[in-house]
């Protein structure tokens, strides 16, 4: 019989591409998150594949680290309905923000935007940005 190699389950998967979110929303790398934590770069891979699971301690330890409450890693989990919802959910927004912040381009809007302080700059900002994609959607 040959082995089967076992496919990672969809909470580790989405707790390991949250732990890879923030990291990268801190603009730290890899190597310095397992430094963080006494581990190696290749660990943290796995834990943000899903391929290796990630114990309470472990994760205790990883969210003061990346300076984060445990629950951002269950945040728009598959399976789990936010409370006091009635099987109408924003999953789609909600991974639509996740894929966003994950790029590149949202990484980098995002690190930009929290560093200004002034709240009528950032005012400016939105309103900015909102008048751009009305511009965009009549074209």
């Amino acid at each position: 019989m040959a082995e089967e190699k076992k496919k990672p389950n969809p909470i580790d998967i989405h707790v390991g591409s949250r732990v890879r979110l923030r990291r990268t929303m801190l603009g730290l790398s890899q190597e310095k998150l397992g430094d963080g934590l006494g581990i190696t770069f290749q660990q943290i891979q796995k834990y943000e594949k899903g391929a290796n699971r990630i114990g309470a301690s472990r994760l205790q330890h990883i969210a003061s680290v990346l300076k984060t409450p445990i629950s951002f890693f269950f945040e728009d989990a598959p399976g789990i309905q936010p409370e006091g919802a009635s099987g109408f959910s924003e999953t789609e927004s909600a991974n639509y923000v996740v894929n966003f912040l994950s790029s590149s381009e949202g990484l980098q809007l995002n690190r930009a935007f929290v560093k200004i302080h002034d709240p009528q700059v950032r005012k400016k900002i939105i309103d900015l940005v909102k008048s751009l994609s009305d511009e965009v959607e009549e074209d």
